[in-house]
């Protein structure tokens, strides 16, 4: 995904974003809304000892195109738990990765465990709507937000009471997410501009992050020896959504990933096909 297609996605989630609150004002749909149901601790879920895999499920991306039409949001998350995923990762952004809310709710509906919004989170108005769908925590982009409007969404994660994973793609951004009092910090693997991935990314940042914040590696992950390298440079999770929902058996590729990283480790359920 070059600069130029997240500029693209971010004007496109800000003109969507711009109709819905014209049809449906953030006063009204907060007056309106169901009260969601408990919390699942998202940051909690990644501070265990072991390997914390946060599973994605998106259906395509700008890089690769179509990923997978042919599974559901509730089965993936299903085989995801039960092959020992931590935490689900459910991309909801539209018109470029083809996601929606509903998937969020039916993948969480479908498990016990804490899920992310993964979106081009731009304004306040999208957190409430993570929080009406029953998310758990939401994702931050500092490259595609000013340091006040980073403040701002933080502050209405906590009014929320959801979590918030702040992602960084450099050391600028990394600085950006801590002065802004992220605790839940993400370092993308991805260079924006040339779309190549890096695992030294995640690894020349890691002496950067202060103990006391949760550190999460994204991108670029596919086998035990990736998690290996990156949980001994200090960080507690590793999301991985392309590696999975491009392989045959989504939730056997996460048992595998453990198994090659050391852990052995199973959901609730047994291993197998999403």
């Amino acid at each position: 995904m070059s600069a130029t297609v997240l500029g693209q996605i971010v004007a496109r989630t800000r003109e969507r974003l711009r109709e819905r609150r014209q049809q449906r004002p953030l006063d009204e749909m907060l007056a309106t809304a169901p009260t969601p149901g408990t919390r699942r601790p998202f940051a909690d879920a990644l501070r265990r000892d072991g390997v914390n895999v946060i599973a994605e499920f998106k259906r395509r991306s700008p890089s690769k195109g179509v990923l997978r039409e042919d599974l559901t949001a509730a089965a993936v998350a299903e085989a995801y738990e039960a092959s020992g995923a931590v935490a689900l990762s459910v991309l909801t952004e539209e018109d470029f990765f083809g996601g929606h809310l509903g998937d969020l709710r039916h993948a969480r509906s479908a498990t016990r465990l804490p899920t992310l919004r993964k979106d081009f989170v731009v304004d306040p108005y999208q957190v409430w709507e993570a929080w009406i769908a029953g998310a758990d925590a939401v994702l931050l982009i500092v490259a595609v937000l000013a340091e006040d409007e980073l403040r701002r969404l933080l502050d209405t994660s906590v009014e929320a009471g959801l979590d918030a994973l702040v992602e960084a793609h450099d050391k600028g951004e990394l600085q950006t997410a801590l002065r802004c009092g992220a605790r839940l910090v993400g370092v993308n693997n991805r260079n924006l501009k040339t779309l190549e991935v890096s695992l030294g990314t995640a690894l020349g940042l890691a002496p950067l992050i202060p103990d006391d914040i949760v550190a999460v590696a994204e991108s670029g992950l596919s086998s035990g020896a990736d998690v290996r390298r990156l949980r001994e440079a200090g960080y507690d999770a590793f999301l991985v959504g392309e590696h999975f929902m491009t392989a045959p058996d989504p939730g056997r590729a996460v048992a595998d990933l453990l198994r090659e990283a050391g852990e052995h480790r199973q959901g609730a359920g047994q291993e197998g096909t999403a």
